[in-house]
Order: structure tokens, then sequence, then C-alpha cells
């Protein structure tokens, strides 16, 4: 008898929790849309706490269950529920951004208020516009939760293509405490873990129900399913033993300069010797290939004769240096050409190979609208003149004494199914410079894609980071070797091999499609029958 009474009392303050968000209205559903996507967000790095994540989805459930018993108005009362859960999610997730302004405090400063606004304003747009087409399939049970995880997922697909896309915190990221979970990525993808993910969290708010007898059915079956899917990555992890490329020997090169010395001419000197010191430091086995970060070189390295002669001396007869770095072209009009770059360097500072980045940062990299920006004294982040020009899309490069490897330039890692172009390569390199992000939650949360890249190919991942985090990540995402923010030094390991094509590396963001289909259409055909 005590346990049925623990237990109603238990499903009473349920109900009561689900009633109160409710009947909220008004400023008071804005209000507490926005703290339910600052909940959401704790589920990301560094915090990784999943449960927030996934009661975050639950509370906008019930927020929109009660804007739906409101008389009139529904679609703004929809969208402006998930604005402001975007907006809260956003908000406190991506607050590190504003560190970016803070590099040359006196030119950007001033624009941090308005970056933490607009930015995850805009990005909120994407849930107020899923939630207002939601209200479509919109009725008690669980085909609204099915009709407002097929629109959510859309819109965070909608939010990695649009506008050269930002695809950062996904949902399917809440899971970085959890192996298991993100070894379904080698099957469906970010965006198809972000799609069951948020099913999962919406489903949750039928645990809040009243007077609904199967309310736990569709939340019991999910917990279930994803019981399973931890099981099988489980398997999966431990079904594999670790296994490397022979003959290759890596380090990774972490100079650790912050931001505001990288390019400053005082300290061009010290940030120089900093990388050849680092890279020819007597510490274990002799290297056969090098990895310096994003931009390492503090100067056009091949425009500078002094530095490739300390290249050539890094290389010397039988290594290899693979770096990012800028280089400027001149075109027939005279007009000079900035890219950033990854170049191979093999023995005696020959260049075997160049890489220009494709996935440019807007504000950072280069500025949209120039001319109207320009009028409002904003101007791009990266201080070169003009911005920087457009390389080709992912390529595989050849390089000397290992296997072939897909070179990507800091964020271009953070697009799912856009990162191994026609050739798949046996590699990634991530390059970054991660100094931008500040010493928190930007850095842990980029290392995580990366990790989560690795699952979705099939691919070891070598990522080398300015200020951190470097490491080096197997093919199944796991980390074999880091080093830690803010740490000076190298890291030396071995090259992890490839596995076979994972079924998302063959068919991509096919399945996330198909789950979007099924959902929408159960939940269409589950109304049709009411």
């Amino acid at each position: 008898m005590a346990g049925v009474s623990v237990a109603a009392i238990s499903r009473s303050g349920l109900a009561a929790a689900g009633d109160w968000l409710r009947n909220l209205t008004g400023y008071q559903r804005m209000v507490a849309g926005f703290a339910a996507g600052v909940l959401s967000a704790l589920g990301f790095a560094p915090i990784d706490f999943f449960p927030a994540l996934l009661f975050g989805y639950a509370a906008l459930g019930l927020l929109l269950d009660g804007a739906f018993t409101d008389a009139g108005g529904r679609v703004r009362k929809f969208a402006l529920a998930g604005w402001a859960f975007g907006f809260g999610q956003f908000l406190f997730g991506l607050y590190w951004i504003g560190n970016a302004f803070m590099v040359d405090a006196a030119a950007h400063a001033w624009q941090i208020p308005f970056v933490l606004i607009l930015l995850p304003g805009g990005l909120a747009l994407f849930p107020a516009l899923a939630c207002a087409a939601a209200l479509g399939l919109w009725q008690r049970g669980s085909p609204r939760i099915l009709a407002l995880t097929a629109t959510l997922a859309l819109g965070e697909w909608l939010r990695g293509h649009v506008l050269t896309g930002f695809p950062w915190n996904l949902a399917a990221y809440g899971w970085g405490e959890v192996p298991g979970v993100m070894q379904s990525a080698a099957v469906v993808g970010s965006y198809g873990l972000t799609l069951l993910t948020i099913l999962l969290g919406a489903s949750l708010a039928e645990l809040f129900a009243r007077d609904r007898p199967r309310a736990y059915l569709l939340p019991g079956c999910m917990v279930v399913l994803f019981g399973l899917i931890a099981l099988w990555g489980g398997l999966r992890l431990a079904g594999d033993a670790a296994e490397h490329v022979p003959n290759v020997r890596l380090r990774i090169v972490q100079p650790n300069i912050p931001e505001r010395e990288k390019f400053d001419p005082a300290f061009t000197a010290r940030n120089w010797r900093r990388l050849v010191d680092l890279s020819l430091k007597p510490d274990g086995p002799p290297p056969t290939h090098i990895i310096w970060p994003e931009s390492a070189p503090p100067f056009l390295l091949m425009r500078t004769p002094a530095a490739l002669a300390d290249v050539a001396a890094i290389t010397g007869n039988n290594r290899v240096l693979l770096t990012g770095a800028a280089r400027m072209t001149i075109d027939q009009q005279g007009r000079r050409r900035f890219f950033n770059s990854f170049f191979v360097f093999g023995p005696g500072a020959r260049v075997d190979g160049i890489y220009d980045k494709f996935h440019l940062v807007p504000f950072g990299e280069y500025l949209p609208l120039e001319s109207f920006f320009h009028a409002l004294g904003i101007d791009k982040l990266v201080d070169s003149p003009g911005g920087f020009s457009s390389g080709h899309g992912p390529r595989t490069l050849s390089i000397p004494g290992a296997p072939d490897a897909g070179p990507l330039i800091c964020y271009e890692i953070i697009f799912p199914d856009a990162v191994v172009g026609n050739v798949r390569p046996d590699w990634l390199i991530n390059v970054t410079n991660d100094s931008w992000f500040g010493t928190w939650s930007g850095p842990h949360q980029h290392f995580l894609i990366a990790r989560m890249r690795a699952i979705e190919e099939g691919l070891p991942v070598i990522r080398a980071a300015g200020t951190g985090i470097s490491a080096v990540i197997d093919s199944y995402g796991r980390v074999e070797a880091s080093l830690a923010l803010d740490q000076t030094g190298v890291i030396n390991a071995k090259l992890p091999v490839a596995r076979a094509p994972t079924p998302y590396a063959i068919y991509g963001d096919l399945y996330f499609a198909a789950m979007l289909v099924v959902s929408a259409t159960f939940a269409g055909w589950w109304l049709s029958k009411k």
C-alpha cells in the first residue's frame, strides 16, 4: 500500500507541475520558455547533463499544450514559445562567442550586446517556425509529440544549412558523456540522433499528463529504445581493439599563444621560435609527421624565406610538416587574394599539397553585405586586408609516408555529411585556432563535434588546436591522447586506422529524411483517425 501511495503522490505531483506550465499565459509563458531553453543548454559540453536537455524539450511541449488551449492567435503563441525556448538555449549555449569580440576590445567590444541578442535571436527563429508548423497536427495525445519532433528536427537541419549554416549544439551533442548512445551517429548521423533525442525529451511531457492511463507508453518505449542503443553502442566499442597505421609517428604541436599576442609584431619571433622548438623537441621517438594548428605561422609563411629555411630544417630528409597558414596570391588584375590554407611540406620544405578553407566564418573571415555593415562601423574580426577568399570544398590530399588525409580548418568540421570530398580519405586533420572561443564552453563543444564526425565517418580525427584541445581521436570517437586547454606542449602518438565506411558515410542524411517522413506520416495518420 505504501508503494501505491508513493506512486500516486508522485503522479499527482507531476500532474500538478504539468498543469502549472500549461496554465501559464502571455509573458509568463515566454519567461518559462526561455528558462526551459536555458535548462536544455545544460546538456551540452562542458556540463554534459543530458537529463536537463531532455526535460527542457518536455517543458516546451507542455507550454505548447497551454498555448493550444488558449482562444485565438495560436500560431503566434506557438511561435513565441518556440522562439523564447530557442533564445534561451542559444544565448546560454553560445555566450562564449562574445569572447571573440574581446580579442580587440577597442574595435569590437561595443558589438557584444548586439551579438548576444541578434545571433541567438536569429537562430531562435528556427524553433519558432518549427513550433508554429507543429500546430497543424496538434491534439491531445502522442501525435503532437511526433509532430513537434518532426518539425523541430527539420528546423535543426535547416539551421545547419540556411545562409551557410550553423549546426552548433545540435540535440545529438547532449550525449557527450554517454559514448554508447553517441555510436548511433554511425548509422543515423547527428541529425538522426537529434530527432531521436528530441522525441525522447518531448515524450517526457506525457509523464505530466492528468487522467491519461497510457501516458507512460511513449516515454517508456523511448527509454527502452535508448537503452538498446546504448547497449549496442557499448558492444560496438567493446568489440574493437585499437589498431594503428604502421610506421607513422605523429607529433601534434600546441603552442598555446593567446590570440591577442598571436599576430602582435612584438611577439612574432617568440611565437615562431616556440613552434620550431616544440617540433624539434627531443621527446620520445622521432616523429615522421608534425602537425601545427590553424594559421600557426604569425606571418605569410611562403613569403618569408628565413621561416622556410626553418621548415626545411624541421622536415629534414624524411619528415613531413602539416600546418595551417595564411597565404596570398596575386590574380590577373593585380589584386591580392588571401586564403586560410593548409600546407603539406615534404622533406626539405617541398610543398606537396595546399588546401584552402572553403567554409568561411561570416563576420570572422569575411563580411557579408560589406558596404552596409561598414556604414554601421562593423568589420570582420580577423584583421587582414580584405576578406579571405573561399576554396573549393572538402578535398583529399596525398601525404608523403602516410595514408591520404582530408584537411578541415577550424569550424569546417561542424557540418555533418560535408567533411569528405569525392575521394574518401583515411584520416581527417582538423587544424583550428580555438583561442577565439574562450577557455570554457566553446572549445569543449567544438572538440565534442570533432568526435561526432569521427563516429559518423568511421575515420580518425587528428586535431591540432592553438591553445587546446588538441587530440588523437579514433574512428569510434574515442580519445586516445589529448592536451588540455591553455597548455603548451606536444602529443606524440600513433595514427589510428580508418574503419570501413559507416552507413552514415554511405547514405548521409537519407536515414534522417526517412525518420522525418515516418514521424510526420504517423502523426498525420493518427490525427485522421481521431
